[in-house]
């Protein structure tokens, strides 16, 4: 790559990492839906043409902050989870965990954004493998906590681990889900410990 190559590349990074930045700072700050395409560039100090040459949609850009989101908070699971001790129930994990999830999604992320990300679920327009994917560290985790209870004999099933924790990422999916058609009304923390309760209960044969 040539010098002015290289040049219009680094300066197209430097327009997408303002947006970018921009995005975030207005989306923390106010709801999905007062946040516009015009707001993102006017504060990012770019032309509108500039923001559809990195991402396709206002819809896209969220996804995109999401996935990222998703990492950071993933290595917050683990952490929180390292927390507990050796005799710490996989129960009491497990009641907890969902507890923080849910703090994160209602505090962090918010409603509208995960309207969002499932819209871009649905219509297939950006990769939200990292948020919806059963690849990503949370599921890893779910899985390992609920193979520490097989192996204490607090839980018993003729499902694996892995089984298992499959159908707990579809719980909390389908549970964030009827938040979003359900908000405000639907108080997703009471919500998720209640339904997990369940689960758990029933795993304890």
């Amino acid at each position: 790559m040539n010098y002015n190559g290289k040049n219009r590349k680094l300066k197209a990074e430097a327009t997408k990492e303002k947006i970018y930045k921009s995005a975030v700072k207005l989306f923390s700050q106010n709801d999905y839906n007062q946040v516009t395409v015009d707001a993102i560039v006017k504060a990012a100090g770019v032309a509108k043409g500039s923001f559809y040459v990195h991402f396709a949609s206002k819809d896209a850009l969220i996804t995109t902050i999401i996935n990222d989101h998703v990492s950071v908070a993933d290595t917050d699971y683990q952490a929180f989870l390292d927390t507990f001790n050796e005799d710490a129930s996989a129960e009491t994990i497990l009641i907890s965990l969902i507890g923080s999830i849910s703090d994160e999604l209602i505090d962090k992320i918010g409603c509208g954004k995960m309207k969002a990300v499932y819209k871009a679920q649905i219509t297939k327009d950006v990769d939200t493998g990292a948020v919806m994917g059963y690849n990503r560290a949370l599921y890893k985790m779910l899985s390992e906590v609920l193979d520490r209870g097989m192996q204490k004999g607090e839980f018993k099933s003729g499902l694996s681990h892995d089984i298992i924790a499959r159908h707990f990422m579809l719980a909390i999916r389908g549970l964030t889900y009827e938040w979003c058609i359900r908000y405000p009304e639907f108080d997703l923390k009471t919500q998720a410990l209640e339904h997990f309760e369940i689960l758990i209960n029933g795993l304890k044969g």
